[in-house]
């Protein structure tokens, strides 16, 4: 392989994996200064000049003219004799300038020039993929779904670079094959084993607010703001928006007409629930908001310790919970505040209050049972077994002890 052969190879891989010429340049110079050091012991006597585009490397030796005898090393000086022959002209003390051949390299040497220089413009693709990905954080990035695993998919970006969605960031319906198109947001940019690993993901509220800016045109150009986002993926998400401009409606504007807007978005996140509400910096309004559909009678706010207490007609208060829980849940996390959902109306002089088998059921138990709208027996009891394991994280074993316990006063 010649010096040009060698400069057109890489130059080759340069087009590939957009690396300028002029870090190119840098390299190619780099690494043969390294092997001539290697060779020489030293390159101060040497010239190397690399001209990419004519895929062309020159190496020059300048070496000292010193008396006939006295040349004590061949590759730094030469004999008068010798140089008179180049020049005449030349003197003792001036430097000469000879053409160091490649091939003076030897085949061994041309061999891990190449390893060197794969080397090294490897470690720039990964210097270049690490810093693109990382301006990237947090937008939306499109890709081909290229293996699927078990705990993650693995997708390749428009010049063929692996990025990676764990299960965890997946949507719970999600289900992809391979060759498909998937939009997700790239979520970190780790180095493991000094290479680059990209996460992306689609379970992240930041991949919804970019749904939201490539749908909503208002919302890309700032005219509605997205203050807050909270999500449960695939269930349900309220995303919190607010206009300063009177004249633009940011909940009408985000939905579309007959919801043409965010269609497509709940369409992308699989059919996930998504409120879209007004902002408001007063904390009542907000929370009443944030439980929408359900509607509320009062609400008592504790500021000191972040808790509110909402009081809802009984046929409010399954909505205000919602499935799963969801509802209160995702309400809590938007205003920041700990709900705690109380029934209003007609006391049934009949039903005990849950606080009353604080003896015979744990505290933390009540206090869930609490969280989902539930303050005396006969509202646990309503629910039935089955719905209170799905809207708790309590064990079926748990709940049927407990309707047990409950059951036994009324009988």
């Amino acid at each position: 392989m010649d010096s040009l052969e060698l400069i057109e190879s890489f130059s080759e891989f340069k087009e590939l994996k957009n690396i300028d010429k002029q870090t190119m340049q840098h390299v190619l110079e780099d690494v043969f200064r390294a092997m001539l050091k290697k060779k020489f012991d030293t390159d101060e006597h040497i010239d190397v000049i690399v001209n990419i585009d004519k895929g062309d490397v020159q190496i020059f030796l300048n070496k000292e003219i010193v008396d006939d005898g006295e040349v004590e090393n061949i590759n730094m000086e030469i004999a008068y004799s010798d140089a008179i022959k180049i020049e005449p002209d030349f003197e003792i003390g001036e430097e000469v300038t000879e053409e160091f051949k490649f091939n003076d390299f030897g085949r061994r040497n041309v061999l891990s020039l190449r390893q060197n220089l794969i080397s090294r413009i490897m470690e720039l693709e990964k210097d270049h993929l690490y810093k693109l990905y990382k301006e990237k954080i947090g937008d939306i990035v499109t890709g081909e779904v290229y293996q699927v695993w078990k705990k993650e998919i693995m997708i390749l970006d428009d010049e063929g670079n692996e990025l990676l969605l764990p299960k965890s960031e997946q949507i719970p319906s999600d289900y992809f094959k391979k060759g498909e198109s998937i939009r997700a947001v790239v979520a970190k940019v780790d180095m493991r084993n000094s290479s680059p690993v990209i996460i992306l993901s689609r379970a992240a509220p930041e991949f919804l607010e970019r749904l939201f800016e490539l749908e909503v045109p208002e919302v890309f150009d700032g005219l509605i703001t997205i203050k807050k986002i909270v999500r449960e993926p695939g269930e349900r998400a309220k995303v919190a928006v607010e206009s300063y401009d009177d004249r633009v409606d940011p909940v009408g504007a985000c939905v579309g007409m007959k919801g043409s807007r965010i269609h497509g978005i709940v369409r992308e996140l699989r059919n996930e629930n998504i409120d879209v509400i007004n902002y408001t910096s007063n904390p009542q309004l907000f929370i009443q908001r944030a439980l929408s559909p359900a509607k509320i009678t009062t609400i008592e706010i504790d500021e000191e310790e972040k808790r509110a207490k909402v009081y809802l007609k009984p046929d409010q208060v399954s909505l205000a919970i919602g499935r799963g829980g969801h509802n209160i849940k995702l309400g809590g996390k938007l205003t920041g505040y700990e709900l705690d959902v109380y029934r209003e109306g007609e006391v049934d002089i009949e039903d005990v209050d849950l606080e009353e088998f604080a003896d015979e059921i744990d505290s933390w138990i009540l206090d869930e049972l609490k969280s989902v709208g539930c303050d005396t027996a006969k509202s646990v009891l309503d629910i039935g077994v089955a719905d209170l394991v799905k809207r708790t994280d309590l064990e079926e074993e748990t709940v049927a002890e407990i309707f047990k316990v409950l059951q036994a006063e009324f009988e």
